[in-house]
This record gives C-alpha cells, sequence and structure tokens, in this order.
C-alpha cells in the first residue's frame, strides 16, 4: 500500500493480482479515449476495515474498485448497499465509490457485473437450446453463482458439481453418461487450469461430452484451458472466459460512469 495520496481513479483489489487482466484492460482503454483517467492494482493480503480505509483515504480521486478472489464475498460486509443480482448470488465484483464536495467517502455501493458478463458471452451458444436445457456448473464459488443466476435468467436449469458431498448439488462421482447427455451445457466456473497452472482441468468425465455440448471455461488466461481442450477432443463447442471479462469489465465501467442501478 502507497503511504502517499494517490490519484488513481479506479483500481482492483484481490489477492494475488499476478494474472489479472484488468489493469491492462482499462489503461489502454483510458489510454485510447484520452480522458487521463487511471487504474491501478491494490494487492491486498487481507481485506480488513483498516485496510480498506487505508485504501479509499490514500486515493483520494478513487471512484471505482473492482474486487477479485478471495474478496468477492467478504467485501459485501463492508458495503452501504448491494444491488439485487449481487445480494442473490452473494458475491460482488464491482464497488461504486461516493464521495461529498470535501471527497470524504460517504457510500460504498456493491455490483456483480460478472452475471451480466458472462449471459452476454454465452446467450449466442444457447440461444438455440429448449427452454429448460440443463447445465453443470463445475464450482460453488462466488463465479459459479454468478453463472447460476445468468443461465436461469436465460431459462436453463442448473446445477452445480463439487469435489465434496454436499457442497454443490452434485458431486464428480455423480457424473453418470446419461447424467452429463441430458446437460448439453458444461461450465468450469472454477480457477482450476489458470496461469501457470495451465496442465490443470477439473476432474469432469470429458469422456461423456459430445458434439452436442457447449463447454464455456471462465479461465482466460491461457486462451485454450485443459478443460477446452479435452471438451474440444469430444466434439464440444468451447469457449473462454475472455469475452466474459471483456463484457463485465465494460459494464462495471458504465456503473462507476452513469451511477446505474444504484439502489
Amino acid at each position: 500500500m502507497r503511504d502517499t495520496l494517490s490519484t488513481t481513479d479506479y483500481g482492483l483489489i484481490g489477492h494475488p493480482l499476478g494474472h489479472s487482466f484488468s489493469k491492462a484492460f482499462f489503461t489502454e482503454l483510458f489510454a485510447a479515449d484520452g480522458s487521463g483517467r487511471s487504474y491501478d492494482n491494490f494487492d491486498l493480503p487481507a481485506l480488513t476495515p483498516e485496510a480498506l480505509y487505508a485504501l479509499v483515504l490514500l486515493n483520494p480521486a478513487l471512484k471505482g474498485l473492482n474486487v477479485t478472489a478471495p474478496y468477492k464475498e467478504e467485501i459485501i460486509s463492508y458495503l452501504d448497499t448491494v444491488d439485487g443480482a449481487a445480494a442473490e448470488v452473494e458475491a460482488v465484483n464491482t464497488v461504486k465509490i461516493d464521495r461529498d464536495s470535501t471527497g470524504r467517502v460517504t457510500a460504498l455501493h456493491g455490483f456483480n457485473t460478472d452475471v451480466v458478463g458472462f449471459s452476454r458471452s454465452i446467450e449466442p451458444l444457447v440461444k438455440g437450446l429448449p427452454a429448460g436445457s440443463g447445465a453443470l456448473v463445475l464450482g460453488t464459488g462466488g463465479a459459479a453463482k454468478a453463472v447460476v443466476y445468468a443461465l436461469r435468467s436465460l431459462g436453463l436449469v442448473p446445477r452445480t458439481v463439487s469435489r465434496t458431498a454436499g457442497k454443490g448439488d452434485l458431486t464428480y462421482a455423480d457424473l453418470t453418461p446419461e447424467l452429463v447427455a441430458a446437460n448439453p451445457v458444461v461450465v468450469n466456473a472454477t480457477p482450476c487450469g489458470t496461469w501457470p497452472n495451465t496442465e490443470t482441468c477439473p476432474p469432469f468425465p470429458y469422456e461423456y461430452l459430445s458434439e452436442q455440448h457447449i463447454a464455456h471455461d471462465l479461465v482466460y488466461n491461457p486462451e485454450e484451458t485443459e478443460f477446452m481442450r479435452r471438451a474440444a477432443a469430444c466434439g464440444a463447442t468451447v469457449k473462454n472466459g475472455l469475452d466474459m471479462l471483456l463484457e463485465q469489465a465494460r459494464a462495471a465501467l458504465d456503473i462507476w460512469q452513469n451511477n446505474q442501478n444504484i439502489i
């Protein structure tokens, strides 16, 4: 954390942040639009009231934050308002900071743009599926909750899959050929396969996939994950998380600039 005042306009909190795409994306965007706005990473080893207070105090120009792992759920307890989608999925990835004329923080508002980002990313792939089609969501964390919310809004019936019995709707051991065949959408909502651990993937029975399946990975680095590679080898249509990332970032900027959907 800096010990001098900063003029940073927006930033990202989480830990660790070495893999993050956000700073490069927003820095390039602000350079292109000539706005002079800035974006920085704030790696917080722990999210505490003291750490958050120091962050907004030392960055008096800060208008908004993105939130990444492991703080998407923990940040909620520090916010003044949380919008409907974020409250439903119990995870926040975007915070808007309100300040008065003196720069004092008056309110922190939480949103979940992962929902709209994922919805926009997968909608072109699933629009031809019958209403009520099944989906398997690998993972049970904040990202998985956003995916479940988005899939339901698109008319699908998602079920979560976990390594641990009782944590999700299903375990990987429950995934029979018949069950996988009955769920044409499979989403990896775990960080498994993210750089630098690119050789890893969820313990899904990929051999049960076919050309009737859509396999969407939220991981965007590497461009082709092991999850995608194995799914594609079985004929599935595959997609990585880059479009979702771009769409959720654009939605966050809309919130910061236009005060959208604040409750």
